[in-house]
């Protein structure tokens, strides 16, 4: 069984913690519909990256800024369909507080929503869009979680759904484990390792001060 030593988890959320997989889809092919943007190229790229990049690379005669503002304002108010990921409560309540952060590239508000939507504690550390210039793939979102946890990231490890978001934590110097459930296997090739599913997940203390992640 692999191990993993470190002194702090850093999750992705959508995918990760929370499945809300049915409503980002509904909610941007509903916005595509509207705006005359093609669904598919938007659901090609929308999973793990900010919303207002997405809206630049698909739509760049749009005002980027408040399309997001309008679509994650929306999510925000209508969890319809999220439900919580299985296994995601007993691993975040097996971890000793301060010792993990959400790093997600939606909004505070969409965050925390979500979070309690779904029954899991809110974090005391958050990283969400509202925090960086440069979401996923780029390495500021781990770089951040990182020093807001307390840890350097070569500390740290993440967990993550989408490729553009283990791009973001190697690039920032963190290990970190692959979910297969927004995409498959092999699509996560660049982590440490690849889970199927957070319920064979165990966290424990080792004595010294660090954790050690048995999946």
């Amino acid at each position: 069984m692999p191990t993993f030593v470190c002194s702090a988890i850093l999750f992705d959320l959508d995918g990760v913690l929370v499945d809300s997989t049915r409503q980002v889809d509904r909610e941007w092919r509903d916005w595509a519909a509207r705006k005359g943007v093609d669904g598919d190229a938007v659901m090609a790229i929308a999973h793990g990256v900010r919303t207002v990049e997405v809206i630049r690379r698909v739509a760049p005669h749009l005002d980027a800024e408040a399309e997001a503002a309008a679509i994650e304002n929306h999510e925000a108010a209508d969890q319809t369909g999220v439900v919580v990921m299985p296994g995601a409560l007993d691993l975040v309540r097996s971890i000793p507080e301060g010792r993990w952060a959400v790093v997600t590239s939606g909004s505070r508000l969409l965050a925390q929503n979500r979070l309690r939507y779904c029954g899991l504690p809110v974090p005391e550390v958050m990283v969400t869009s509202d925090d960086v210039t440069h979401g996923k793939p780029h390495p500021e979102p781990y770089l951040k979680g990182a020093a807001r946890i307390g840890f350097s990231p070569s500390e740290c490890v993440v967990i993550e759904d989408a490729p553009a978001g283990i791009q973001s934590a190697r690039a920032a110097g963190t290990k970190v484990m692959g979910l297969a459930s927004t995409y498959a296997a092999e699509k996560l090739s660049q982590a440490d390792a690849v889970l199927r599913a957070l319920t064979g997940v165990r966290v424990s203390a080792n004595g010294t001060g660090q954790l050690m992640i048995q999946i």
